[in-house]
């Protein structure tokens, strides 16, 4: 068994979104997103895995594909694969977000 404190993951970047992974198996993907005031993840899409955004602090907007939904902290949501998803944050607080993804992507490059 593997174990984090996902508080270690908590890291923020006024330039640019954070991302930092946190677990990665041959069957699941997992890493935190920190997005402060006015910034935004996106679009990404994977077509052979689901994911689910989970708000862990803040307040976000998540699109996937044409669907919006506005989500606060502890709020989850389920992307099928496929879809275009982009993560908003949608206040002046900061966001952090924890993404899971079964199947995890390919390799980069691959």
């Amino acid at each position: 068994m593997e174990h984090a404190d996902l508080t270690d993951y908590v890291l923020f970047d006024d330039r640019e979104p954070q991302r930092h992974v946190v677990f990665e198996s041959t069957r699941l993907f997992s890493q935190v997103l920190c997005l402060g005031r006015n910034q935004s993840h996106g679009p990404m899409a994977d077509r052979g895995a689901d994911a689910m955004a989970t708000v862990l602090a803040g307040e976000a907007v998540v699109q996937a594909g044409r669907k919006r939904k506005r989500l606060g902290q502890w709020g989850t949501a389920l992307i099928p694969a496929g879809s275009e998803l982009t993560l908003i944050n949608a206040s002046e607080e900061p966001l952090v977000i924890l993404l899971v993804t079964a199947p995890p992507p390919p390799p980069a490059g691959g």
